[in-house]
C-alpha cells in the first residue's frame, strides 16, 4: 500500500469540494487539487493509491501527495488555495496603472512638447496617485499595458525631444 496516512473527508468537506469541480468556474489548479481530494478520500469505502490519482488526474503523484498532506494539515482551504506568496507589493495597482495610461496620453505639461518618464512619475506623485514611484516603474507599466506612444502625437518617451 502506501506510507502515507489515509485521506477521510467528512460530509461537508465533500459538499465543498463537489461544486468547485462540477460548475467549472475555480481555477484550474483549484479543480485539479479538489479531484485529488476526492479521488483520495476513503470515507465511502474506495481505496485509490497515488499513483491511480495521478494517471487518471494526469498530474505528477508528487502533486497528489502534497496536495492530501496539506489537507491534513491545514484543511481543505490549505490544499486547496496557495498562501500569500512573500515579496514586495505592487507599487502601481490597477487604479494608478489606468491614471498613469490616461496621463501619458493627455497633453504634455507647458514648456514640454512630450511627456518623459520622468514627468509622468512626478506628475503621478503630485496627483497624490502614489507616494513615490521612479521613471522605470512608469516605463514598465506603460510597456505592460502596451501603450505606445510612438502611433500617437502624445504619449511618453524615454527621453525629451531634441530642442528644436
Amino acid at each position: 500500500m502506501t506510507k502515507h496516512a489515509p485521506l477521510f473527508l467528512s460530509r461537508e468537506d465533500r459538499s465543498t469540494l463537489h461544486p468547485l469541480v462540477s460548475s467549472g468556474n475555480a481555477p484550474a489548479r483549484v479543480q485539479t487539487r479538489a479531484r485529488i481530494l476526492l479521488l483520495a478520500d476513503r470515507s465511502e469505502g474506495k481505496t485509490r493509491t497515488y499513483d491511480e490519482i495521478a494517471l487518471a488526474l494526469g498530474c505528477a503523484r508528487a502533486t497528489a501527495v502534497n496536495v492530501c498532506r496539506r489537507s491534513r494539515e491545514s484543511g481543505i482551504d490549505g490544499a486547496l488555495y496557495d498562501k500569500p506568496r512573500p515579496g514586495r507589493a505592487r507599487i502601481l495597482d490597477g487604479r494608478a496603472e489606468a491614471r498613469l495610461v490616461a496621463l501619458a496620453l493627455s497633453d504634455a505639461p507647458e514648456g514640454h512638447a512630450h511627456w518623459t518618464l520622468q514627468l509622468l512619475a512626478d506628475a503621478l506623485v503630485q496627483l497624490g496617485v502614489v507616494e513615490r514611484v521612479g521613471r522605470v516603474t512608469v516605463h514598465d507599466t506603460l510597456k505592460k499595458t502596451r501603450s505606445n506612444p510612438g502611433v500617437c502625437r502624445r504619449g511618453a518617451s524615454a527621453s525629451p525631444p531634441p530642442n528644436t
